[in-house]
Protein backbone atom coordinates (compact mmCIF):
# COMPACT_ATOMS: atom_id res chain seq x y z
CA UNK A 1 0.00 0.00 0.00
CA UNK A 2 1.28 3.41 -1.00
CA UNK A 3 -0.60 6.38 0.43
CA UNK A 4 -1.42 9.00 -2.20
CA UNK A 5 -3.34 12.20 -2.53
CA UNK A 6 -6.73 11.45 -4.05
CA UNK A 7 -6.01 13.54 -7.13
CA UNK A 8 -2.67 11.73 -7.70
CA UNK A 9 -3.80 8.14 -7.16
CA UNK A 10 -2.28 7.05 -10.50
CA UNK A 11 1.15 8.61 -9.80
CA UNK A 12 2.79 5.52 -8.18
CA UNK A 13 2.03 3.53 -11.36
CA UNK A 14 3.70 6.17 -13.51
CA UNK A 15 6.83 6.58 -11.38
CA UNK A 16 7.17 2.77 -10.91
CA UNK A 17 6.66 2.73 -7.13
CA UNK A 18 3.69 0.40 -7.67
CA UNK A 19 2.96 -2.41 -10.12
CA UNK A 20 -0.82 -2.48 -9.63
CA UNK A 21 -3.26 0.18 -8.51
CA UNK A 22 -6.78 -0.05 -7.10
CA UNK A 23 -8.20 3.25 -8.33
CA UNK A 24 -11.49 5.11 -8.25
CA UNK A 25 -12.45 7.25 -11.22
CA UNK A 26 -11.83 9.98 -12.16
CA UNK A 27 -8.12 9.63 -12.89
CA UNK A 28 -5.89 10.15 -15.93
CA UNK A 29 -5.85 6.75 -17.62
CA UNK A 30 -3.45 7.67 -20.43
CA UNK A 31 -0.61 5.10 -20.54
CA UNK A 32 -2.54 2.85 -18.15
CA UNK A 33 -4.28 -0.43 -18.81
CA UNK A 34 -7.45 -0.41 -16.69
CA UNK A 35 -9.80 -3.23 -15.76
CA UNK A 36 -13.16 -2.10 -14.35
CA UNK A 37 -14.08 -4.23 -11.34
CA UNK A 38 -17.13 -2.55 -9.88
CA UNK A 39 -19.06 0.50 -8.77
CA UNK A 40 -19.62 2.13 -5.41
CA UNK A 41 -22.55 4.23 -4.31
CA UNK A 42 -21.75 7.80 -3.30
CA UNK A 43 -22.78 9.12 0.07
CA UNK A 44 -22.98 12.68 1.35
CA UNK A 45 -20.79 13.08 4.42
CA UNK A 46 -21.87 15.88 6.77
CA UNK A 47 -21.81 16.80 10.46
CA UNK A 48 -24.43 15.07 12.61
CA UNK A 49 -25.76 18.54 13.44
CA UNK A 50 -26.52 19.41 9.80
CA UNK A 51 -30.23 20.01 9.01
CA UNK A 52 -30.20 17.13 6.46
CA UNK A 53 -28.49 14.67 8.81
CA UNK A 54 -31.78 13.19 10.09
CA UNK A 55 -32.81 11.95 6.62
CA UNK A 56 -32.47 8.34 5.48
CA UNK A 57 -31.33 9.26 1.96
CA UNK A 58 -30.80 12.30 -0.26
CA UNK A 59 -30.99 13.29 -3.92
CA UNK A 60 -28.52 15.64 -5.58
CA UNK A 61 -30.92 18.59 -5.51
CA UNK A 62 -30.96 18.33 -1.70
CA UNK A 63 -27.30 19.36 -1.86
CA UNK A 64 -27.83 22.47 -4.01
CA UNK A 65 -26.19 25.46 -2.36
CA UNK A 66 -24.28 23.35 0.16
CA UNK A 67 -20.53 24.05 0.27
CA UNK A 68 -18.69 21.06 -1.18
CA UNK A 69 -15.18 20.13 -0.11
CA UNK A 70 -12.97 18.89 -2.94
CA UNK A 71 -14.64 21.10 -5.48
CA UNK A 72 -11.90 22.51 -7.73
CA UNK A 73 -10.98 25.36 -5.38
CA UNK A 74 -11.55 23.65 -2.01
CA UNK A 75 -9.19 20.68 -2.04
CA UNK A 76 -8.20 18.78 1.05
CA UNK A 77 -4.94 16.86 1.18
CA UNK A 78 -6.05 13.84 3.20
CA UNK A 79 -9.24 12.08 4.19
CA UNK A 80 -8.54 12.92 7.82
CA UNK A 81 -8.33 16.63 6.93
CA UNK A 82 -11.53 16.37 4.89
CA UNK A 83 -13.42 14.73 7.77
CA UNK A 84 -12.11 17.31 10.27
CA UNK A 85 -13.28 20.16 8.03
CA UNK A 86 -16.67 18.50 7.56
CA UNK A 87 -17.05 17.99 11.32
CA UNK A 88 -16.16 21.66 11.82
CA UNK A 89 -19.07 22.63 9.54
CA UNK A 90 -16.92 23.93 6.66
CA UNK A 91 -18.76 21.88 4.05
CA UNK A 92 -19.76 18.39 3.05
CA UNK A 93 -18.38 15.88 0.56
CA UNK A 94 -19.66 13.18 -1.75
CA UNK A 95 -17.51 10.13 -1.12
CA UNK A 96 -17.61 6.43 -1.95
CA UNK A 97 -19.59 4.42 0.59
CA UNK A 98 -16.58 2.23 1.48
CA UNK A 99 -14.60 5.28 2.61
CA UNK A 100 -17.44 6.40 4.84
CA UNK A 101 -17.64 2.92 6.36
CA UNK A 102 -13.86 2.70 6.85
CA UNK A 103 -13.65 6.09 8.57
CA UNK A 104 -16.75 5.91 10.74
CA UNK A 105 -16.94 8.82 13.20
CA UNK A 106 -19.59 9.73 15.76
CA UNK A 107 -19.55 13.41 14.74
CA UNK A 108 -20.29 12.66 11.06
CA UNK A 109 -23.16 11.03 9.20
CA UNK A 110 -23.05 9.63 5.66
CA UNK A 111 -26.28 9.41 3.71
CA UNK A 112 -26.84 7.69 0.35
CA UNK A 113 -27.39 10.08 -2.55
CA UNK A 114 -29.71 7.94 -4.60
CA UNK A 115 -29.34 9.73 -7.94
CA UNK A 116 -25.61 10.49 -7.77
CA UNK A 117 -23.53 8.62 -10.33
CA UNK A 118 -21.72 5.62 -8.88
CA UNK A 119 -17.94 5.66 -8.56
CA UNK A 120 -16.25 3.18 -10.90
CA UNK A 121 -13.43 1.15 -9.33
CA UNK A 122 -10.61 -0.27 -11.43
CA UNK A 123 -7.41 -2.20 -11.26
CA UNK A 124 -4.71 -0.47 -13.27
CA UNK A 125 -1.17 -1.12 -14.49
CA UNK A 126 1.17 0.89 -16.65
CA UNK A 127 0.85 -0.19 -20.30
CA UNK A 128 4.55 -1.07 -20.46
CA UNK A 129 4.20 -3.70 -17.70
CA UNK A 130 3.96 -7.05 -19.44
CA UNK A 131 5.31 -9.65 -16.97
CA UNK A 132 3.31 -12.87 -16.88
CA UNK A 133 3.07 -13.04 -13.09
CA UNK A 134 1.50 -9.57 -13.01
CA UNK A 135 -0.96 -10.45 -15.80
CA UNK A 136 -1.92 -13.69 -14.01
CA UNK A 137 -2.51 -11.73 -10.80
CA UNK A 138 -4.71 -9.23 -12.65
CA UNK A 139 -6.78 -11.98 -14.27
CA UNK A 140 -7.43 -13.68 -10.91
CA UNK A 141 -8.03 -10.44 -8.99
CA UNK A 142 -10.36 -9.01 -11.62
CA UNK A 143 -12.45 -12.19 -11.80
CA UNK A 144 -12.63 -12.44 -7.99
CA UNK A 145 -13.55 -8.78 -7.48
CA UNK A 146 -16.20 -8.86 -10.20
CA UNK A 147 -17.72 -11.99 -8.63
CA UNK A 148 -17.85 -10.34 -5.20
CA UNK A 149 -19.55 -7.25 -6.71
CA UNK A 150 -22.17 -9.45 -8.37
CA UNK A 151 -22.93 -11.29 -5.11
Amino acid sequence: MIPTLWWEQDKPLRDCRAQVGYLRRPFDDSDLCTMPIGHEQRVACMPVTHPLAHRRALVTTDLDGEPQLDAPRRRTATLEEKFERIAAGQGMALIPRSLAESYSRTDLVSLPVTDAPAVETCLAVHVERRDKLLRDFLDIATATLRESEAA
